[in-house]
């Protein structure tokens, strides 16, 4: 997936800002997952990704699908807070680890890069069950500065 042109961020970056930009430079099918940006730091973003029928399959298990894209989601931001501003950049790999199902309540997706270089960035997010907090989805991620 490859991301928005360059832009700088006002200082400092906030919820608020970062809530702003999931409007700004994601396709409306990513908005439509209903992203809220709850926490951020240094290389680390978590987002709440909220349940919805729209998102779930029999059983009322959410879908890989919707997983993937939030946690993809979550590293662009992450990304930003990291460097300071949005450089393009594109997804290069994102392997994941579906753990345990998720029906029928919120998901906590907490995106935190582990090395940033000058042309590739690295990541690992994980996916809680905001109900009880387990873990139900593990995913590392490349991505290539443009």
């Amino acid at each position: 997936m490859t991301h928005a042109p360059a832009a700088a961020l006002p200082e400092p970056v906030t919820p608020a800002t970062l809530q702003a930009c999931l409007a700004d430079w994601f396709a409306p099918w990513v908005q439509d997952l209903g992203l809220t940006v709850e926490r951020l730091d240094d290389g680390e973003v978590t987002l709440r990704l909220p349940f919805d029928d729209r998102l779930a399959r029999i059983g009322g298990m959410v879908c890989g699908q919707a997983l993937m894209a939030a946690a993809d989601t979550a590293m662009v931001l992450a990304i930003v807070t990291q460097l300071g501003t949005h450089r393009p950049m594109t997804t290069v790999q994102l392997n994941t680890s579906f753990l345990k199902p998720l029906a029928g309540q919120d998901a906590r997706v907490t995106a935190r890069v582990v090395r940033a270089g000058k042309s590739l960035v690295f990541g690992e997010i994980d996916i809680v069950a905001v109900g009880d907090g387990k873990s139900v989805c593990r995913a590392s991620t490349t991505y290539a500065l443009l």
